[in-house]
Parts: structure tokens; sequence; C-alpha cells
């Protein structure tokens, strides 16, 4: 086998490889004796058909088969021998292959960097000087407080008030004619929530129970509803019960019953102790972001385009997921299809530049996840999904997610092992910017 390699660019490369004819030969062989293994022709005893026979009913086929398998088999051990990192698929060209005569082929494709690190110990990180405080225990305990109210029925008034709960029934209809969806009954709505339409609120505020009310809703261009979507709709509504938010004590009491702690205070240390933790988690994802840019500023290098293209679409497939899930009922529509893939992109060449650096660290320091630490992983998360549990199982079982898997771990392993020798400066956190536009508004 004769081998030429050119390098089109520092990711690219451009191989050619020229078969013998002994090879061809041979794999044409063995391509003939499988099918007439296989197949069936009249008058001929299985695995007796001449290959002259085989030939005019299935040679083109044959043929593409061998062509396929000495491009693959060739390809594969070049990429193996070379030690060619390759991350694309390759492009292949051929000349027209004879059962006698030598075959040849060109294959492009892209492989990863020679990348030279450098200066990736004791690299300089700042960390804002931020500390829980008291206010941010009373919020959060605040916050559980609020997840256990009740709602009371109101008895010593029948007129609706801001913040008030209220169970209507209502009847809509568009050009005097009933739409799908626009028929409830004991809805309930939290008036002065701010809810997507402040129309429907503003009517029900003042509204005394069982007394009709006809209130009049546009709706945004971008509504979820495309029936109604930048139409008015006429509303009847009647309000059929008021309610009352009621907040549970804030007293031992409350602590054993909602935050299995022997006393409000102890319930407001174990709060402060998991906000700081959310806190230093918080900021060593900060710490890892800074560092990776650091370090991609201080490293220049291609990046190959099918690793920017694929992330992209990664990214993709995430974001319209996540603008399907929503309601779009907020009337801000989602950015064009080609704006946010700009966006996406610029975030994929940052994730394929800190991939390929992280990775080339890890080998450099020999960072690696055993099999035992990988499984106790696939078993971690197994355990976390509960009834999902064989699900994920079987999607680790195979190969290419066990890989992914791995290199997510290294990848983890090592941006610790960097922070952990990073030159980590305390500073005071940026002092806070009154939009000054925004307060003469």
């Amino acid at each position: 086998m004769k081998i030429d390699i050119d390098e089109l660019s520092p990711v690219q490369r451009k191989v050619r490889v020229e078969l013998p004819v002994e090879t061809v030969a041979k794999e044409f062989s063995r391509a003939y004796k499988n099918l007439g293994g296989r197949v069936r022709v009249k008058g001929f005893r299985a695995g007796k058909i001449p290959r002259s026979v085989l030939q005019g009913i299935y040679g083109d086929d044959v043929k593409s088969e061998v062509r396929s398998h000495l491009v693959e088999e060739s390809l594969g051990e070049v990429i193996k021998d070379r030690g060619l990192q390759i991350v694309s698929r390759p492009e292949v060209e051929s000349q027209d292959l004879r059962e006698d005569g030598e075959f040849s082929f060109s294959a492009v494709f892209e492989v990863k960097p020679e990348i030279e690190i450098k200066d990736y110990i004791g690299v300089e990180v700042e960390k804002p000087r931020i500390s829980i405080t008291d206010a941010q225990v009373d919020e959060a305990l605040n916050r559980l407080r609020e997840s256990h109210a009740s709602l009371a029925p109101v008895d010593d008034r029948e007129i609706v008030q801001k913040g008030d709960f209220v169970t209507v029934d209502f009847d809509g209809t568009l050009a005097g004619q009933p739409f799908a969806g626009g028929k409830g009954e004991n809805y309930t709505l939290e008036v002065g929530a701010g809810n997507a339409l402040p129309q429907f609120e503003d009517a029900v505020t003042g509204l005394k129970v069982g007394e009709p009310r006809t209130v009049q809703v546009s709706y945004p261009e971008s509504y979820s509803n495309k029936e109604i979507a930048g139409k008015a709709v006429d509303f009847s509504i009647v309000v059929r019960e008021i309610k009352q938010k009621v907040l549970p004590t804030l007293d031992d009491e409350f602590a054993k019953d909602h935050g299995e702690h022997g006393s409000l205070d102890e319930l407001k240390a174990a709060i402060r102790k998991r906000l700081e933790e959310e806190l230093k988690h918080y900021q060593d994802e900060q710490l890892k972001e800074q560092l990776l840019g650091r370090l991609i500023e201080a490293h220049s290098f291609a990046i190959p385009a099918s690793m920017v293209d694929r992330q992209t679409r990664y990214l993709m497939e995430r974001y319209q997921s996540q603008i399907a899930g929503q309601s779009g009922d907020d009337g801000e529509p989602a950015p064009p299809r080609e704006e946010a893939r700009r966006t996406l992109e610029n975030r994929a060449t940052r994730q394929v530049q800190a991939t390929l650096l992280v990775e080339r660290i890890a080998q450099r320091e020999k960072i690696d996840v055993s099999d035992k630490d990988l499984q106790d992983r696939v078993e971690k998360t197994a355990r976390a999904a509960g009834e999902r549990a064989k699900t994920v199982r079987e999607y680790y079982s195979r190969p290419d997610a066990r890989d992914d898997l791995r290199a997510q771990m290294v990848f983890d392993q090592t941006l610790n092992f960097l922070l952990e020798r990073a030159n980590v400066k305390e500073v005071d956190p940026a002092p806070f910017k009154v939009d000054e536009e925004s307060e003469k508004r």
C-alpha cells in the first residue's frame, strides 16, 4: 500500500492511498465467496455458483461493496498507524475499480490541532469577596414560609382586592362566537401577581362576588393560541369566591414541621449553610469560566470547523427544545433563527476551544478516569433518575455514551486540578451602578 499525506491546513489533511492488484483481487475473491454462500440461483447448488454467473447478476453490487471495504479498511489503518486524531467524516474520491487493476483513492478530513500548551499552572483569577448576609437567610426563610402558605376564604367582604386569590367562571367570545379554550369554571387567579393579561386582572379587581362583568382583552401577536393571537376577545366574568394567603408562624414548631430541625435557630443555621454551599459552587463555576477565558486568550490555534458545526447543531437543538416548551404568553417573541444561530455559534466556538485545551492539559498531566469511577458515576446517575434508572443504564451501556461521559469527567477533573493550582486573588465586588435613565423614567 502506497500512502501520501498532504497538510492542507493545520487542521485538514488529504490522504492518498494506492492499493496493489493483489489486494484488490483478494478482496473481490472474498466478496464473491461470501456472496455465493448466501444467494440462490436456479440451476446451481448453494456454494457452487460460478463466479462468472455471480458477476453477471451481482457485479455492480459487489464492486460497490469491495470499494467501500477497501476504503474503510485501508483508511482506518492509515489513521491508526499515523496517529491522526480525525474529527470529521472523510470526503472520499476514488478512481474506477477494476477486478484486475490497482485501486487508488483520496480522502480529505479534519484533525485535532497541535497545541503547544503553556503557563497553565498558577493562572491568575479574581474572586469577589462575597458572604451570606442575615438578610439573605431571612429571605430564604420567607420563601420557605411562602411555600407552605395556605388559602383561607374571606368572609368579611365581597369586593375583590389586589393580593386576593379568586375563583372565577368565564366565557369568551371572538367576533361574537365562542372559541376553543374560551370557557372556564373554577379558574383560580391571583390578583396583582403580574399575570400575562393585565386587562383580565384589572377587570376582576373591585368586582363583587356573584356580580357579572364583561371585559375586552387584547392578545399579543406572539400569543401561543394562534386562533386569538393579535385579536380582541370579550369575556364575561363572575367571581365565585375570594380567598387570601395565610402564612404559617415562624417559630420552633414551623422548624420542626417544615424544616426537620429542633428550633428556628437551627433551621436558620441550616439555611445559611446551604446558601454558603451554593455560593461556593457558584463562585467555583465563575472562577473556572475565568480560568478557561485566560487559557483561551493565551493560546492561539486553528479550530476544526466540523467540531464547531457539530457543537452549534447540538446547542441549536437544545435552544429549539426550550422555546418549544415556552408558551409565548409573555408577548416576547424568540430571537430569529439566524440570530440565535450566530449567538450559539460563538458560544460553540469557545466551548470547542476550551475542550481542546483542557484535553491537551489532561494528556500532559496524565489525568484519566478509571472504568470503576466511570461505572460509579453511571450508577449514581441511575439512582438519581428514580423510575428511569433502567433507561439510564441502557443508555450508558452504549460505547459512545460511555466515551462521552468519560470525556466530560476528565474535563471536570482537569478543571478542578487547574483551579486548585490557580492564583486566586480576592477583590472587592463591583459597585452596583444605578441606571440613571431608568430612574428618571
